[in-house]
């Protein structure tokens, strides 16, 4: 009685755990070959564990894609680990365009998919960066890299029908003349709703 006793309580614990870091954590799978990915392993030490990375790492979703103030970080992260090989605006260079609605990777439709990438690498010429810059500043990328999006929207899957809605293409003149000024006299925080 008592080992029919301890078997079930170590098979709820081990139950309860389980669930628990099912339900907190998403799983992050290599572009490339599909494994694990090994964030907490390889991960830079800075920027772990900050609100918007916690959400992030829950739902997948980018909280920092509408958080304006974030975009000018975003955009020097690209520019210095990025523009080299996809353009000053996402064009494409070597590699492929990031500012439009197409993708070599389907995967990269959502901001799962793309941090999974950045963080990974792909196949071919595209390096896994997972090491060279930090959960957060990663997150504050991708929002850059939404923000690039010059196509129609309707399809795009990182969007909710709302911010579907009031998104605008990217213009570079606009974003140098106007929102850049603006943005950058807004913090870069996790959004409060």
């Amino acid at each position: 009685m008592k080992f029919a006793l301890l078997v079930s309580a170590l098979t709820f614990t081990a139950l309860s755990v389980l669930a628990q870091t099912a339900a907190a954590e998403q799983v992050f799978r290599s572009t490339a070959t599909d494994e694990i990915l090994d964030v907490d392993g390889t991960a830079r030490r800075g920027g772990r564990n900050t609100p918007a990375v916690k959400k992030f790492r829950e739902t997948g979703v980018d909280a920092y894609v509408e958080v304006a103030g974030c975009l000018p970080l975003g955009e020097a992260i690209f520019v210095e680990s990025c523009s080299g090989c996809h353009g000053a605006v996402g064009e494409g260079k070597i590699g492929p365009a990031l500012n439009d609605s197409v993708w070599i990777y389907s995967k990269n439709k959502t901001d799962k998919g793309i941090f999974e990438t950045i963080f990974g690498g792909a196949k071919g010429l595209m390096a896994a960066h997972g090491q060279d810059i930090e959960l957060d500043d990663l997150l504050k990328l991708i929002a850059w890299l939404r923000h690039l999006q010059k196509d129609d929207v309707t399809n795009a899957e990182w969007l909710t029908a709302e911010q579907k809605k009031t998104f605008k293409s990217f213009d570079v003149r606009r974003w140098k003349e106007t929102e850049r000024p603006a943005a950058e006299k807004q913090q870069c925080a996790f959004p409060s709703k």
